[in-house]
C-alpha cells in the first residue's frame, strides 16, 4: 500500500479497484469486512464458552490472563508492527489502567455501590485514563525518532510505577491496591466456577476490543498507519498528516493497553507497582516480535507465551533439585533469559515470528496440495 493510495479518500480509494467505480461495490466491501470480523468473533466466543466447560478452573483462570494479555499485545502490535513507533513503556500504560479500575472499584464499593454494571463502567474509565495518558505521551513520541522514542516510553515505564510508590496515601505505596469484584451472577447458580466466569469477562472484553482493532486495521486509517511506516516523506507529501497519525496510533494501543492492564487486575483482584515494572514492558514488547509484528494472531501468540513461560519455567525448576533461594532467583530470571534466547532463535529462523513460519508452511503445503491435484 503506498502512501498515495492510503491518502486517497475512501470511495475514490476503492471504487478504482471496483467494477465500475460507483459507491455501491465500495460498500457492500466494507460490509462482507465487518460481517466476517463479527463472524469470527462469534466463532471465537462460541469456542471460549466451549473451553470453559471442558477445561479445569486453573486453566480458565490461565486462558484468562492470555486474553488480558493479548489486549496489550495487540495495541503494541498496532503500534510497532503498523505504525513503526518502538514503545517500551506499555506495561506503564498497562499500570494507569490497573490503578485505575482499582481506584473505581474501591470508591464504589465505600459507598455500598452493587451492581452489574459497576464493573463495565470501571473498566470503561480505565480506558479512557489511559487514553488521556497515551495522548500526551503520543504527542511527545510523534516529534521523536529512534533511540529518542524509546528513551521516552523507557522513561514512562519507569516513571509510573514510581509514581504509585511516592503517592502511597492514594496508591498504597508498595503493598498496593486491592481490587473488590462481585461474585458471579446468582442466575448462573451458586456452584458456578469464579474463574470461569473471570474467563468470561476478560474473552467478552478482548473479543471486543480485537473486533474494533481488526476493523480498524482494515480501514482507511490502518492504511495510513502502514503508510507512514513505510515512508513518512512520502506519507507527508502525499497529504497524510504523519503527527496525527502517529498520535492516533499510539493512544489506540494505549486505549487497549489499558484495558489489558484493568483486566489484570480484575483477575488477581489486586494491582501493586512490581506487576507492571520495566521488566513487563520489555516481555510485552518481546513477546509481539516473537509471535509476529503487524499481525493480531502475532499478538495472540505472544500473549499465550507470556502466560506459558513463567509456568513452564516454574515446572522446570521444580525438576531440579535446588535449593529455595537458588530456585527463587530462577524463577525470577530464567523467564527473561529464555525469552531473550527464543527471540535470537525466532529472528535467525523466522524474521516473521511465529505467525509468519505457521502462514509460510500453510502456503507451502497448499501449494503441493493443488500440485498433486493438477
Amino acid at each position: 500500500m503506498s502512501a498515495t493510495q492510503a491518502a486517497l479518500p475512501p470511495q475514490r480509494n476503492l471504487a478504482g479497484a471496483g467494477t465500475g467505480g460507483g459507491d455501491r461495490p465500495v460498500d457492500r466491501r466494507r460490509g462482507s469486512t465487518l460481517l466476517r470480523h463479527l463472524a469470527f468473533a462469534l466463532a471465537a466466543a462460541l469456542l471460549l464458552l466451549g473451553v470453559s466447560y471442558a477445561v479445569e478452573p486453573f486453566r480458565n483462570f490461565q486462558l484468562a490472563t492470555v486474553a488480558a494479555y493479548l489486549c496489550a499485545t495487540a495495541g503494541l502490535t498496532v503500534l510497532t508492527g503498523l505504525n513503526g513507533q518502538l514503545s517500551l513503556g506499555h506495561g506503564a500504560l498497562m499500570a494507569t489502567g490497573a490503578y485505575t479500575v482499582a481506584l473505581c472499584q474501591n470508591a464504589f464499593a465505600d459507598r455500598g455501590m452493587t451492581g452489574g454494571w459497576l464493573l463495565p463502567l470501571s473498566l470503561g474509565a480505565a480506558v479512557l485514563s489511559t487514553v488521556a495518558v497515551g495522548a500526551v505521551v503520543g504527542v511527545a513520541a510523534a516529534r521523536l525518532r529512534g533511540p529518542y522514542l524509546a528513551g521516552v516510553t523507557l522513561a514512562v515505564a519507569v516513571v509510573v510505577p514510581a509514581l504509585a510508590v511516592t503517592f502511597d496515601g492514594v496508591f498504597n505505596g508498595e503493598q498496593g491496591l486491592s481490587v473488590p469484584v462481585e461474585p458471579p451472577p446468582m442466575s448462573l447458580g451458586p456452584y458456578f466456577p469464579y474463574e470461569r466466569w473471570q474467563l468470561w469477562l476478560a474473552g467478552a472484553a478482548t473479543l471486543l476490543a480485537l473486533l474494533l482493532l481488526a476493523n480498524l486495521i482494515r480501514s482507511r486509517y490502518g492504511r495510513t498507519f502502514r503508510a507512514v511506516r513505510d515512508d513518512e516523506v512520502a506519507a507527508r507529501l502525499a497529504g497524510i498528516h504523519v503527527a496525527r497519525t502517529q498520535v492516533l496510533a499510539f493512544v489506540v494501543s494505549a486505549a487497549t493497553a489499558g484495558l489489558g492492564g484493568a483486566l489484570l487486575a480484575v483477575l488477581a483482584q489486586s494491582v501493586s507497582p512490581g506487576a507492571f515494572s520495566l521488566t513487563l514492558s520489555l516481555f510485552l514488547l518481546m513477546a509481539v516480535v516473537i509471535g509476529g509484528l503487524g499481525r493480531l494472531a502475532g499478538a495472540l501468540w505472544g500473549a499465550v507465551l507470556l502466560v506459558a513461560l513463567p509456568d513452564l519455567t516454574h515446572s522446570a525448576t521444580e525438576l531440579l533439585t535446588l535449593s529455595p533461594a537458588v530456585a527463587q532467583r530462577l524463577e525470577g530470571n530464567l523467564p527473561l533469559a529464555i525469552f531473550g534466547v527464543t527471540l535470537i532463535v525466532v529472528m535467525i529462523a523466522a524474521p516473521g515470528g511465529v505467525q509468519g513460519l505457521l502462514s509460510r508452511l500453510g502456503r507451502a503445503l497448499l501449494a503441493r496440495w493443488s500440485a498433486r491435484r493438477s
